[in-house]
């Protein structure tokens, strides 16, 4: 199936277009990177190669059908209720399948999409409105003074820390954490991460009526439609999803599967610590530290003759007093030392490189 067309609503920055030909007009002056990309998504192949993020291994190539990119799109649509004339915001750059997403959604729904430069604090010029966008976590923590702009916001890129949801509580944009990979064309997984429904509390028997509770956090994720999911031997979570991947997807991502359509993720496997037989999720104790500390930071485990493996905390930054006691950790969740390193190793998108940051302060 080659894609040659596109949606007769769909605008870029005000412009609209007749063909094909007048779109890759206007992108050449306009984004280099858009039309590099433009140039294949219409050309002949029935596939796009894109480029993996190199958060848990080394970056790659992969293979993309175009069949497979469009059905992502309408799905993402049909879910958020985001039909033609939609306005969007693209922030994110181009070379990864987030940005290109963003830009294939808008071709095939009819959108009317405006275009940033991609950088930390994209709605610094902004003040028009838009209904939906796309973001890493970083760009949502700059833009929280002007996030009311969007309607709509999905998250990815990295985990949405404790301290930043709670600054989302006072925002009126609905914003959704996203689960997915390169492999999956973007997410096949949301979870809502403000402005929830207040529901009402069984009575109890102390208090006969039924008082309102404002749920303040939802763990879980909830998968799109045409998408089944379940866990191998490791406990990691598997996805089967047709319409996006003629391959069974098997992750590295540790859950608990609260339902058919539903899943709790709990860490990666391969970040998982063995301590004296008790296995620690980095992620979750990251989770309860992230209420003291204000820097970048993680935990992990380096090896130990004893216990195995030792967990230690690693910060970005100078050396700094940390109580651990106020994090409320179990016995077991606590760093046994804390290491300061000046910078974490990154990826190209800004996520920390555990492994090769850790290398910087084990003995060689």
């Amino acid at each position: 199936m080659v894609q040659n067309k596109f949606h007769k609503n769909f605008t870029l920055n005000n412009h609209s277009f007749t063909s094909v030909d007048e779109l890759l007009a206007f992108t050449k002056g306009f984004s280099d990177e858009i039309h590099q990309f433009l140039e294949s998504w219409f050309s002949k192949d029935d596939y796009i190669i894109v480029q993996t993020s190199g958060s848990t291994g080394a970056p790659k190539p992969i293979s993309l059908k175009k069949e497979f990119v469009i059905n992502s799109a309408k799905a993402t649509g049909l879910y958020f209720d985001l039909q033609a004339n939609t306005t969007a915001l693209l922030c994110l750059p181009i070379a990864y399948i987030a940005g290109k997403l963003m830009l294939i959604r808008a071709l095939t729904l009819g959108w009317h999409l405006d275009v940033v430069e991609p950088n930390s604090n994209p709605l610094v010029t902004i003040d028009k409105t838009f209904d939906f966008s796309a973001m890493v976590p970083l760009q949502v923590e700059n833009s929280l003074s002007k996030l009311n702009l969007i309607k709509k916001i999905i998250v990815g890129g990295g985990v949405v820390s404790n301290s930043l949801q709670e600054k989302l509580q006072e925002i009126s944009t609905d914003v959704f954490a996203t689960y997915g990979m390169t492999e999956t064309i973007t997410h096949i997984a949301v979870k809502k991460l403000n402005n929830f429904i207040a529901i009402k509390e069984k009575p109890s028997i102390n208090n006969e009526i039924a008082s309102l509770k404002k749920v303040l956090k939802d763990e879980f994720y909830t998968i799109l439609p045409n998408v089944t999911i379940y866990k191998d031997e490791r406990n990691c979570l598997v996805i089967a999803a047709p319409k996006v991947s003629d391959e069974i997807i098997f992750t590295n991502d540790v859950v608990n599967l609260i339902s058919d359509t539903q899943f709790e993720w709990l860490g990666r496997f391969d970040n998982v610590i063995n301590s004296g037989g008790i296995k620690l999720h980095p992620e979750k104790i990251e989770e309860k530290l992230a209420k003291i500390i204000t820097n970048r930071f993680f935990v992990a485990g380096i090896p130990n003759e004893k216990i195995g493996e030792k967990l230690v905390l690693i910060v970005e930054g100078n050396q700094q007093e940390i109580n651990l006691e106020t994090a409320q950790l179990s016995k077991f969740e606590i760093p046994k030392e804390i290491y300061f390193v000046n910078e974490f190793v990154e990826t190209k998108t800004a996520k920390i490189q555990r492994k090769k940051t850790l290398a910087k302060i084990l003995p060689k």
